[in-house]
């Protein structure tokens, strides 16, 4: 499939033609800031500007960290406390990175489930879906490296509780800890490793980013309709999008500008709201804190890990048929990771011919109960792994799985999805039935992007 046919870059006699010749970065900005997209787009896809913002916030904020922290089990506590109270602004730039990390994930989860309801993982952009989930993975493993780093309470026994969950799988388990260790218990060897890392995979997330956008040069973004943009012809394909700037940079930079305005609310007024106060105690390897929970945002997955216990059927069963390999805590990692990972096996699991959501009736009542379902396991994943919480975390960890491998299967086969419009001009038109029209009932002409002079 080739790409969306638009004005392409053509640039001027000189320093620009020389510039091209040898690295066209000119052309790609170009390329990028013209791309057509759809015009229909809704609010809903204003999250990937503010998922790229949060990413150069959270690079920014940390780099100028770094300068004041040190990563040793003595010194790492009083360094964060060093820069809470010290460096100039220093308070301000812990909260903004640590607050930022949860703008990242509201974000991210916002964009996922959009993209889930609209049906963003079917052909042509599996691929997208991929690298996609690829970055959230990343996402999770550079926030809980970077929970440890202040090295309080919560920090050293929430790692000491989550790389014990590498030494369930069996014979590489054992291995795979120590290295992930450094040794046989948490300690200096890693906080230097988490360091490290937690450094390192923001530029490898920024790097996936631009893989993740370069293929919207191909594959054009998705829309609420599901429907394709007309590629027949450059004409045809201005009638169904609009250039992206200045259209979709101005609508992102307004809905940038009002999430900007909470953010900085609750980083000047509520900065430790998200967090947890046994967090403010230097880490003490000899004290248990009462109840041990990750960030808000691991919450869903942590609650998926608990839920299967050795009492639970399923369970038994494959700890039977495994001759024991898999025993309860090697079950939960598994549970943990494979929810992860059919949301990335989304565009095989889906057998609905129609992309959107939006034309499928039975498809919505599922999804919302998923949403609902999402918002329980983080509710469950917050609470004392006893009763009542124990069987509701379980029942929603069961939702969770069945949606992806059972439901979605099933209702593409079952479900009578309604007739979507033929062209996304259509669409666009039955929303906005004034729009292109002068006083007198003329269509206006179509903005198009702009030429290269």
């Amino acid at each position: 499939m080739g790409g969306i046919p638009h004005d392409t870059y053509k640039p001027k006699p000189g320093f620009e033609t020389w510039l091209d010749q040898r690295l066209p970065v000119v052309g790609l900005l170009y390329g990028t800031l013209t791309i057509p997209t759809p015009k229909n787009l809704n609010w809903m896809w204003i999250w990937g500007i503010i998922l790229t913002f949060c990413l150069a916030l959270q690079i920014i904020t940390g780099i100028v960290l770094v300068m004041h922290y040190t990563p040793h089990v003595d010194w790492a506590f009083s360094s964060v406390e060093h820069i809470m109270r010290d460096v100039n602004g220093g308070w301000a730039i812990r909260y903004i990175h640590t607050n930022g990390a949860s703008l990242f994930f509201v974000a991210m989860y916002l964009h996922i489930f959009r993209g889930l309801y609209y049906g963003s993982y079917k052909a042509p952009r599996e691929i997208t879906w991929i690298i996609g989930m690829l970055i959230y993975v990343l996402m999770m493993g550079t926030a809980f490296m970077g929970y440890v780093l202040p090295w309080g309470q919560m920090s050293f026994w929430g790692a000491t509780v989550i790389t014990g969950l590498f030494g369930a799988i069996p014979v590489v388990g054992e291995p795979i800890q120590t290295w992930l260790l450094g040794g046989p218990a948490v300690d200096n060897a890693t906080l230097n490793r988490f360091f490290s890392l937690h450094y390192l995979f923001p530029f490898l997330i920024a790097g996936l980013v631009i893989i993740h956008i370069w293929a919207f040069h191909t594959t054009g973004n998705n829309n609420p309709t599901g429907v394709e943009v007309r590629r027949t012809s450059k004409e045809e394909a201005q009638k169904d999008t609009l250039p992206f700037w200045p259209y979709f940079v101005m609508k992102d930079l307004l809905a940038l500008v009002a999430i900007l305005i909470v953010f900085i609310y609750v980083v000047s007024f509520m900065p430790n709201y998200l967090g947890h106060p046994d967090n403010y105690i230097q880490a003490n390897s000899l004290a248990t804190p009462a109840h041990i929970v990750p960030e808000w945002y691991f919450l869903p997955f942590y609650a998926i890990l608990r839920a299967f216990t050795a009492e639970v059927w399923v369970v038994q069963a494959a700890t039977f048929l495994s001759g024991g390999i898999i025993d309860a805590k090697f079950f939960g990692v598994l549970a943990m990771f494979g929810a992860i990972a059919v949301m990335g096996m989304a565009p095989l699991l889906d057998t609905s011919a129609i992309r959107s959501g939006r034309y499928r009736p039975q498809f919505k009542w599922f999804f919302a109960v998923l949403v609902v379902d999402f918002i329980v396991l983080m509710w469950v994943g917050a609470m004392p792994a006893t009763e009542p919480y124990a069987t509701i975390s379980l029942i929603a960890s069961a939702y969770w799985f069945a949606y992806f491998l059972i439901i979605l299967p099933v209702l593409g086969i079952t479900e009578t999805p309604l007739e979507p419009p033929s062209t996304i001009e259509e669409d666009f038109n039955n929303q906005y039935p004034g729009a292109g029209k002068t006083e007198n009932g003329a269509k206006t002409p179509q903005p198009t992007a702009v030429p290269a002079e």
